[in-house]
């Protein structure tokens, strides 16, 4: 069964006003950026789902792949757990698996910043186990939320994907640290985690053949034409996806070909010179030993991790750890 009224969390409010904000301060910065959480309106969501099919793109089915190989063990791990709350809508494929796996599971709860994202997530779960109750979170996973009452513990977070991956580090540190105390006591974590390799298939990844990630990139200009009545010519921006080393990282940017003026919603004039960048994404990439100190550092104990033959990907189960300083007050429990 599918909960109709999506839940509306406690939390950041994903409206224009805010979008314009975001927009604003990251392109009057010093050095210009946009966060990546506004590639995904309708049409940039459609073009992810693209990439994850492109040759170049392993992330997707290789951790797909690790999933059904792991469901045994993970079912080992997790066999008493009532809910999957995954921070973020995904396609829903890998929640399957995940569900399969877990026969005491019967709720399952999404959050996204998207509506629509939601339904179709939720649909496509609903099909697959018309037994579970689908239970949509309108809000920010990022920020501090409250999850309804209603949700049966036990509590799994399911955060796949290798979304991790861009946050800094001391922001995925915060996040994982947040999602500790929104899961409460004795909170377990599977989260997808992106490794270390080489340079060109990295580059490769993110900078396709077939254009599909330029088109991708591109699109939070399009976003912020149609919505926030902005004048950017889409064409004098170049897709650049970059590794950079010392960070253990891929950065995406969108490089303007010449001098030029942009106005948001007719109030702000924004310049950009030939060869500046907007930087639009990170995407850092992990050793298993460096994943498994952030997540000590954000208050959790690994516990077990599965990778695929080439140590391309891994997925990590995590246990909260227990102690004074991990506690939470009685609201946050709920």
């Amino acid at each position: 069964m599918s909960d109709s009224t999506l839940h509306k969390a406690t939390g950041k409010d994903l409206s224009r006003d805010l979008f314009l904000d975001d927009v604003v301060a990251g392109l009057t910065a010093q050095r210009k950026s946009l966060d990546p959480k506004y590639f995904y309106d309708e049409t940039g969501s459609g073009l992810f789902g693209r990439i994850t099919e492109l040759p170049e793109y392993y992330i997707t089915r290789t951790e797909t792949e690790i999933m059904r190989a792991a469901a045994p063990d993970i079912s080992a791990h997790c066999g008493d757990i009532r809910t999957i709350v995954e921070f973020g809508s995904g396609s829903g494929e890998r929640s399957e698996i995940l569900l399969s796996a877990l026969d005491q599971a019967s709720h399952y709860a999404p959050i996204d910043v998207s509506d629509e994202l939601l339904q179709d997530t939720a649909t496509v779960v609903q099909n697959a186990h018309p037994s579970i109750q689908v239970v949509p979170i309108v809000a920010d996973f990022t920020s501090e939320i409250l999850l309804p009452a209603r949700l049966p513990r036990a509590w799994l977070g399911y955060f796949p994907g290798s979304t991790i991956g861009n946050f800094l580090p001391m922001a995925a540190t915060r996040f994982l640290a947040n999602a500790r105390r929104m899961l409460g006591r004795h909170a377990t974590m599977l989260i997808g985690v992106d490794l270390v390799k080489s340079v060109d298939r990295l580059e490769q990844a993110y900078d396709d053949s077939q254009g599909v990630t330029d088109a991708f990139n591109k699109n939070v200009l399009v976003r912020i034409n149609n919505e926030l009545g902005g004048t950017f010519d889409v064409q004098q921006f170049e897709h650049r996806a970059v590794f950079n080393k010392e960070q253990s990282r891929i950065e995406m940017h969108l490089v303007s070909k010449s001098d030029q003026f942009v106005e948001i919603d007719g109030t702000y004039r924004i310049r950009f010179r030939a060869g500046e960048t907007i930087h639009t994404e990170n995407s850092h990439k992990y050793t298993l030993d460096g994943f498994r100190a952030l997540a000590r550092q954000a208050g959790w104990s690994p516990v077990a991790c599965w990778t695929d033959v080439n140590d391309d990907f891994s997925v990590h189960l995590l246990r909260g750890v227990a102690g004074p300083q991990h506690d939470l007050s009685d609201r946050e429990r709920q």
